[in-house]
């Protein structure tokens, strides 16, 4: 007598993440275009956080050291890195930028090898990532119109983390880890590059007119 064969293997619909956690003992993995851009963005603020690092490094050693993205009066390094704001925590700022750069490519490598996450994991990330944009955002506040000079290193910093914390939240959103309207799950599915653009594009107006005379001049 000759036996049927069936596949029992649960089917997992990205769309209902509630069946995905059960049926995977309450983890949830991702794609690997969401951990590629984890990699790519974490990679892009490290490397922003080594060149301020050693940079403020040779600062120390000779007060006299001009770092090479200090091109004119507005787009001043040398001012960021002396002012107090650079080091808000009693360190230099960019030495926390290689820990936590360091800590999201270590996520995007492991979801590039299959690893799957807890639904704690995935919120205390996203809490990470919140810190980071709000961090930021006190910096590009500090550095318009208190040190009133940017920093090309550190606008490569800014614009990795607002990405990163938008994907990373949407992903939360659309697994179900956060919770949300099945339409605004739906929503980010298609739309979440949009939230990044325009935070990034508000920023952009923002030094645009901060030093219009400058940039028209």
């Amino acid at each position: 007598m000759s036996r049927v064969m069936t596949d029992t293997t649960p089917v997992v619909d990205d769309d209902s993440p509630d069946r995905e956690q059960v049926s995977t003992g309450g983890t949830v993995g991702a794609s690997r275009a969401f951990a590629w851009l984890l990699v790519i963005t974490g990679a892009a603020g490290l490397f922003a956080a080594w060149v301020i690092t050693l940079d403020k490094f040779k600062l120390l050693e000779d007060p006299n050291f001009t770092p090479g993205c200090s091109l004119n009066p507005v787009v001043a390094c040398g001012s960021i890195m002396e002012s107090e704001q650079a080091s808000a925590f009693g360190f230099p700022n960019p030495m926390l930028g290689l820990v936590a750069y360091g800590i999201v490519i270590c996520v995007g490598m492991s979801l590039l090898a299959g690893g799957r996450f807890r639904r704690w994991y995935w919120l205390t990330f996203n809490a990470g990532t919140l810190f980071g944009v709000g961090f930021c955002t006190w910096l590009q506040f500090q550095s318009l119109y208190r040190i009133n000079a940017l920093c090309l290193w550190c606008c490569l910093a800014w614009v990795a983390t607002i990405i990163m914390f938008w994907y990373v939240t949407s992903f939360n959103i659309r697994k179900g880890l956060l919770p949300a309207p099945a339409g605004l799950r739906s929503l980010l599915g298609e739309f979440t590059w949009v939230l990044p653009v325009v935070h990034t594009g508000i920023i952009g107006m923002l030094i645009l007119t901060r030093w219009w005379d400058f940039w028209t001049g």
